[in-house]
């Protein structure tokens, strides 16, 4: 799953999707998964999702501890978390969480439905080489 979550990452902070997702919580994946999933499970049911996510990547990675999931289903604390840890840190957070929603997301619905949602977003993303039924080889070691 970090595989998956840095590639969408890298897919939109870089080349046009950056140009694109100029979002201000600096974090646009979520947020423009957010709507097809709102349509999936509602809005009470992404921003459930995405809590819980946020509380298994918090275990994961402590400084996620400063971020909380609001009534919108957007993330709060987001920009102070970003100027606190500089670049590398929050892009492991981004990482860490991202990969805990999209974890939740293949529980769920199974890895082919979350597959087809992410492509519905982004089309040009290729999936090739990752092999997300095998977690232990895409995870980073701990």
């Amino acid at each position: 799953m970090r595989h998956f979550a840095k590639r969408l990452i890298t897919l939109e902070t870089t080349g046009v999707g950056a140009l694109r997702s100029k979002d201000a919580d600096g974090f646009p994946v979520p947020e423009k998964l957010r709507p097809i999933l709102a349509m999936l499970m509602g809005n009470a049911g992404f921003r459930t999702l995405f809590a819980r996510a946020l509380t298994l990547a918090t275990a994961e990675n402590p400084a996620l501890r400063a971020v909380h999931v609001t009534e919108e289903g957007t993330l709060d604390g987001w920009e102070e978390l970003s100027a606190r840890i500089g670049p590398s840190g929050f892009l492991e957070c981004r990482i860490v969480l991202l990969a805990q929603l999209l974890g939740l997301l293949v529980a769920f619905i199974g890895e082919k439905l979350t597959v087809r949602l992410v492509m519905e977003v982004w089309p040009k993303l290729s999936l090739n080489d990752l092999n997300l039924d095998k977690g232990e080889k895409n995870e980073k070691a701990h």
